[in-house]
């Protein structure tokens, strides 16, 4: 029996969630919450990690079930109890952590879901369509455990287009993306809405929220405090509703100086996982005291100078000089540095756990385990709960608190915000000054130039593999980026 369609109050809306309460035990994940998204707009949705953004667009694309509250889509009722009911009524998610298969081809990937019999030529067909048709340009018959994070986010993006999601939304899509990509991303879903269309883009960059969006809700402990159009908004006072009060702006970097050289790599030459040449003849030298930022649109070469000197991977040629101890924060937090369903205590031990010989007491790594959860201000979890359990920005800190337990002397991280709130992400900043303030080396790409330049003592830009040294001046840096004199 087809079930009643009830008007939306107020007018047609593209997505509306009226009076939505969802709980998780005794936890409280939203109160009481309403969202309307217009036609023909981009709606931000912003909030510190935990705030309640992605559980409340997972129950706006059925994956969660409220235990109170309606949901709307195009302008009437739809009892949207899975993601099938969704993607029906032309809604479509983007999520911040990939839900791709690896072993699978862009393509088959793209198919997944889909009805009738497998077309490879078609699947094909129609990721190039895509591409031509919004920039987001992959290789169809390409396996994703080859690909980029970058293009594992542009593959998400365009599992959604590919099911004619008429309402998109969007996780933290630019959180992985050089900034030329992030422009190029905006543009397209500011010219996606134009057409008719809707986006709700989940977004932690206040300065991007209010560039591309129409309307501005903030979530704040499960609750909205703000509703508002963005022209009638400025960044102060966006954060101050985000955090709740004014936001303490981080001082600047004192002078730094230099210490002996760290870490080198001279005449460096490494290859992806392909075999490809992807950094040649690379000269960089990291210094103690400083935090040296590394820039580079994706591809370019960057992931691979990273994980030479984090000893994650090999010079084909060249020589690599790195200190015996080194700590790595990978850019893929839940993929490549913690084990979900690993107790906080156990993913602790994994720091140094190739080297170590003999009996681990649990009770030793557990005891570690509380004292760093204290010192790194980690929230919401123990030493015998999950990683799982962790918000985003507590898994980052979490991950931190391991790699620096034995003070480094050289610190490798790769995208260490990715997808964290401002809050967190300035305790994340707060820690990478303090290393560089040890005496200790930072290496450091952001996907984000902002940040890089924000942080950087030194700043190396990777071009089609070559490395070299610019100004810290976005200008001159992001012409680099391009390979532009």
């Amino acid at each position: 029996m087809t079930p009643p369609q009830i008007t939306a109050r107020d007018g047609d809306a593209a997505l509306e969630l009226r009076d939505v309460t969802k709980r998780f035990g005794s936890a409280v994940a939203l109160d009481d919450v309403s969202l309307r998204v217009r036609p023909k707009t981009v709606h931000a949705l912003v909030g510190e990690n935990g705030a309640g953004k992605t559980t409340l667009m997972r129950i706006a694309f059925g994956l969660i079930r409220p235990d109170a509250g309606d949901v709307f889509a195009a302008g009437s009722m739809r009892p949207i109890t899975s993601a099938t009911d969704a993607i029906d009524a032309g809604i479509g998610m983007v999520h911040q952590h990939f839900s791709n298969v690896p072993a699978l081809t862009v393509a088959e990937n793209v198919a997944l879901g889909g009805r009738g019999r497998f077309d490879r030529r078609g699947a094909a067909a129609r990721v190039d369509e895509i591409g031509e048709r919004t920039g987001l340009h992959l290789e169809p018959h390409a396996r994703v455990d080859s690909l980029s994070v970058g293009a594992q986010q542009r593959l998400e993006i365009v599992k959604a287009l590919a099911r004619e999601a008429r309402i998109l939304i969007l996780d933290e899509p630019t959180a992985v993306l050089a900034p030329v990509e992030a422009e190029d991303l905006l543009r397209w879903l500011r010219a996606f809405a134009d057409e008719g269309h809707a986006v709700v883009l989940i977004t932690h960059k206040l300065a991007e929220a209010l560039a591309v969006a129409d309307d501005v809700t903030v979530l704040r402990h499960g609750r909205v405090v703000l509703d508002a159009h963005a022209a009638d908004l400025t960044p102060r006072g966006l954060a101050a509703a985000l955090l709740g009060d004014e936001l303490v702006a981080t001082p600047p970097a004192p002078g730094v100086r230099a210490g002996n050289i760290v870490a080198a790599v001279r005449r460096a030459t490494v290859s992806d996982e392909r075999g490809v040449t992807v950094v040649r003849d690379a000269d960089l030298e990291v210094h103690g005291g400083e935090i040296v930022g590394l820039a580079g649109v994706e591809g370019a070469g960057q992931k691979e100078l990273l994980r030479l000197f984090a000893s994650r991977t090999r010079a084909d040629r060249g020589e690599v000089h790195v200190p015996a101890s080194v700590g790595f924060v990978p850019e893929d937090r839940q993929r490549d540095a913690l084990v979900l369903d690993f107790t906080l205590g156990e993913n602790i031990a994994l720091r140094g756990a190739g080297a170590r010989r003999g009996l681990a007491r649990r009770s030793e790594f557990d005891t570690l385990t509380q004292t760093l959860i204290r010192d790194f201000d980690v929230r919401g979890g123990d030493a015998n709960g999950t990683a799982r359990t962790l918000s985003g920005g507590n898994q980052q800190k979490l991950i931190l608190a391991r790699e620096l337990d034995d003070s480094p002397s050289l610190l490798v991280a790769e995208n260490p915000t990715r997808g964290l709130d401002i809050r967190a992400a300035q305790a994340v900043h707060d820690r990478l000054r303090a290393v560089a303030r040890s005496g200790a080396a930072v290496l450091l790409y952001s996907s984000d130039l902002d940040e890089v330049l924000q942080l950087a003592t030194r700043v190396f830009v990777v071009h089609a593999g070559r490395v070299r040294e610019c100004p810290l001046d976005r200008d001159a840096v992001g012409r680099a980026m391009l390979g532009v004199a």
